[in-house]
C-alpha cells in the first residue's frame, strides 16, 4: 500500500524487469541497483538458479502446512543449519525479518523466563508491535503506543553501558552487528564480544539481528563470525530467498528445548524454500561473501580517495563488505534523487544524512568505479 503515512510512497520509475545489477524501467531506462531493495537480492534480480527453482517447485506444489513434511522445506531446514554458526542447528521458518525477531523476543523470554530486554540507541528490529518496541526511533514507535514494555536502551558500542544492562532480570540482549537504519554503523569486535560474555555469565540470550548483515553481505557468511562471537539467537531475512518472503530464527539447543508454542500458517512455503535453497547453494558454490569483501573493500577505498580528490561534502564512509554509508554534509535524500534522475543509480537512504549501498553482492570494480564516478558528478 501506498499513499502518505506508508511505509513506502511511489517513485517516479516504474521497474518492468531486471537482470543481475540492473533494474530496467518501462520506458526502456537501465538502473544501475545499488541497494538491491534493503539487500533482498544478493546474487542480483532474477538469478537463472533461482527462478528454475521456482518454476520447478511451482509445478509439483504450491503450498500445503508445516504439519506436513515437505522435500523442498526439509532440506531448506538442513541447509541452514549448515550454514548457520556453531551450535545455532535449530531452525524456525517465517515471512519476514519482523517475524523472525517476534520469534526471537518470543523464544528468548520462554527460554529464560524473564521479561528484560536490552536494545540498542539506533536500533531497527522491524515494525510489528514486538519488534518495534526493541526499535529506537520515535517516528516508528510513537503512533503505535503504548508498546510492549520491558526494553531498556542503551548506547551502541558503548560496553560498560552494556555490561551495566545486563543483570539476572534480562531475558536477550537485542543486537545488529551494523546497524543498518541506524546510519551503518559497526559495532566493532570488541562491543559484540562483550554482549557475549555479559549474556553468558547473566543466563540471558543474545539475539543478533542478521537481517541486512547476515548471508555474505559483509565479507563472511554471517557478520558475527569475523568477532568469533556465536548467539543464541540468529535473525535472518530480506536476501535468504532472493526477495520472496522468508525469514529465518536460528536457536541452540537451550532456546529451542523451551521455546514455548509458536507458530505461522504460511513458514516454510514450498516455493519460497525453494528459491532459498538455490540461494544459498549459489552464495556458496561461487563464493559471493569473498567477493562482497574484495569488492567492498575496493568500493570504500575508491569512495574515500573520491572524497579527498575531489573536496566533496562527505563527513565519512564507513561499513563491511558490501555494507557501506556515506555519511554527506547535506541531506541524504537530495543526493539520493539526485543519483536516480541524473545518473541512472538506485540507492537507499539510512537517516536524514548517510546514503547507503547496499548492491547485489555479485558486482564487480567496474560497478563500483561506474558509481564512484556517479556520485562525484552529484555531490561535485
Amino acid at each position: 500500500m501506498t499513499g502518505e503515512g506508508f511505509v513506502f510512497s511511489e517513485k517516479p520509475i516504474t521497474i518492468e524487469s531486471g537482470s543481475g545489477a540492473i533494474l530496467t524501467a518501462d520506458d526502456g531506462t537501465e538502473y544501475l541497483d545499488f541497494g538491491a531493495s534493503y539487500a533482498c537480492t544478493p546474487l542480483g534480480h532474477s538469478p537463472p538458479a533461482v527462478v528454475d527453482a521456482i518454476s520447478e517447485q511451482a509445478e509439483d506444489l504450491l503450498y500445503v502446512q508445516g504439519s506436513y513434511p515437505v522435500a523442498a522445506r526439509t532440506a531448506l531446514q538442513e541447509q541452514l543449519a549448515e550454514v548457520a554458526p556453531d551450535d545455532l542447528s535449530k531452525v524456525w521458518l517465517c515471512n519476514s525479518g519482523t517475524e523472525a525477531n517476534e520469534a526471537a523476543l518470543k523464544f528468548a523470554r520462554s527460554a529464560t523466563g524473564r521479561e528484560k530486554v536490552v536494545a540498542a540507541k539506533r536500533a531497527f528490529h522491524g515494525r510489528t508491535l514486538g519488534s518495534l518496541s526493541l526499535t529506537w526511533k520515535d517516528d516508528y514507535r510513537d503512533p503505535f503506543g503504548p508498546l510492549p514494555g520491558g526494553v531498556e536502551f542503551v548506547p551502541y558500542g558503548n560496553e560498560e553501558a552494556l555490561k551495566e544492562a545486563v543483570d539476572d532480570e534480562t531475558a536477550a540482549v537485542f543486537l545488529e552487528p551494523i546497524q543498518g537504519e541506524g546510519g551503518v554503523h559497526p559495532a566493532g569486535d570488541a562491543y559484540l564480544q562483550t554482549a557475549r560474555e555479559a549474556t553468558a555469565d547473566a543466563g540471558a540470550a543474545l539475539v543478533l539481528d542478521e537481517i541486512q548483515t547476515g548471508l555474505g553481505r559483509t565479507g563472511t557468511m554471517w557478520a558475527c563470525q569475523s568477532a568469533g562471537v556465536v548467539p543464541d539467537i540468529l535473525t535472518a531475512a530480506k536476501g535468504v530467498a532472493s526477495g520472496l518472503p522468508l525469514g529465518v530464527t536460528l536457536c541452540a539447543d537451550w532456546i529451542a528445548e523451551d521455546a514455548g508454542n509458536h507458530g505461522s500458517t504460511f513458514a516454510g512455503n514450498p516455493v519460497v524454500a525453494a528459491a532459498a535453497s538455490a540461494t544459498l547453494t549459489q552464495l556458496q558454490a561461487e563464493d559471493v561473501p569473498q567477493n562482497a569483501a574484495a569488492v567492498g573493500e575496493y568500493l570504500r577505498s575508491a569512495l574515500r580517495a573520491a572524497v579527498d580528490g575531489h573536496d566533496l561534502p562527505v563527513r565519512e564512509v564507513r561499513g563491511q563488505g558490501l555494507m557501506v554509508g556515506i555519511e554527506v554534509k547535506r541531506g541524504s535524500m537530495r543526493v539520493l534523487r539526485d543519483l536516480a534522475i541524473e545518473e541512472q543509480v538506485l540507492a537507499l537512504p539510512a537517516g536524514r544524512s548517510v546514503v547507503r549501498l547496499l548492491p547485489p553482492l555479485t558486482i564487480d570494480e567496474a560497478d563500483a568505479d561506474s558509481v564512484v564516478d556517479s556520485l562525484v558528478e552529484v555531490l561535485s
